[in-house]
């Protein structure tokens, strides 16, 4: 049968098909192999004495660290104040999520200690956002709704509030993750287990320990030639340049830079793109090679 792996720890996984859960070991030659089984992965499944992953089905994406696969959304936590956003690595992470295929989805939270709309209307437009108050639970239900229905996993540094967010979304997870530990006979709090968890209205949620900062490693490089692509934003006015290479920078004639003067483009997005801009140019691809 045909599954999704729905938990990992080390060789031992755990499988949803067909409306149950499997416990299961990858084939011998599959963990031999240069694809490894992770969550989020489609696999096919033999049930026997002891029910073996037989095959890793292909992947419309995937990340490095944490190891997750065929991902609709990346849900990028943020803090509005204690600690403040760090824009330009916000920038950073949706710009990899857009060049993976993956959906960049941006949540503000503290929305009770802070009126996150000033950054709120960074966003607007260009991804999904929102802002939540993880005590009173308001802007949940928006964000359910975004995600229902797909694969999804959470980002953001200590502090910002990712655990209380992850309870707000998923009741009774606390006692969920305690069922599970005990499942595998495994310690709660182990760095090396990822789990996914059903949503309320449909959809999956990844809660994967250390995915504190979206890893932006050399699985994840962007070239800048493809870096322009990864700011939706620009996408109306890039075939609008004077010149055909326009890296959107400094040129006379970028339409994407008078989008900027006439306050179409968000400056800190344009900023961002900069910083990022400098930092690919130093790139040399022959180095990056995996």
């Amino acid at each position: 049968m045909v599954g999704m792996i729905i938990s990992s720890f080390g060789d031992s996984f755990r499988v949803a098909a067909d409306g149950e859960e499997y416990t299961c070991r990858a084939r011998g030659t599959l963990r031999q192999g240069s694809l490894s089984p992770v969550c989020g992965d489609r696999v096919t499944v033999e049930i026997s004495d002891e029910p073996v992953i037989t095959s890793v089905l292909p992947r419309k994406n995937e990340i490095v660290r944490p190891p997750l696969s065929n991902l609709d959304c990346l849900v990028f936590v943020c803090s509005t104040v204690e600690p403040a956003p760090n824009l330009l690595n916000l920038d950073k992470f949706t710009a990899v999520s857009v060049y993976k295929g993956i959906q960049p989805v941006i949540v503000f939270t503290k929305s009770d200690i802070a009126d996150p709309e000033k950054y709120v209307s960074l966003y607007r437009g260009i991804f999904p956002v929102f802002s939540v108050d993880n005590k009173t639970g308001a802007g949940i239900d928006g964000l359910l709704k975004e995600l229902e229905g797909k694969f999804s996993a959470l980002a953001g540094n200590s502090g910002v509030g990712k655990s209380s967010l992850m309870n707000c979304l998923l009741p009774g997870l606390n006692a969920k993750t305690g069922e599970i530990s005990r499942k595998l006979g495994r310690g709660r709090h182990t760095t090396r287990r990822t789990e996914v968890y059903p949503l309320p209205n449909g959809g999956y949620l990844a809660d994967t320990p250390g995915f504190a900062a979206f890893s932006t490693d050399r699985y994840d490089i962007i070239y800048k030639d493809d870096l322009p692509s990864c700011f939706p934003e620009f996408s109306e006015y890039i075939g609008a340049c004077r010149y055909p290479d326009c890296s959107h920078t400094k040129e006379q004639g970028c339409a994407v830079l008078e989008a900027l003067g006439a306050g179409k483009i968000i400056e800190s997005r344009h900023r961002s793109y900069l910083a990022m801009y400098e930092e690919a140019s130093r790139l040399k691809p022959w180095e990056h090679k995996l």
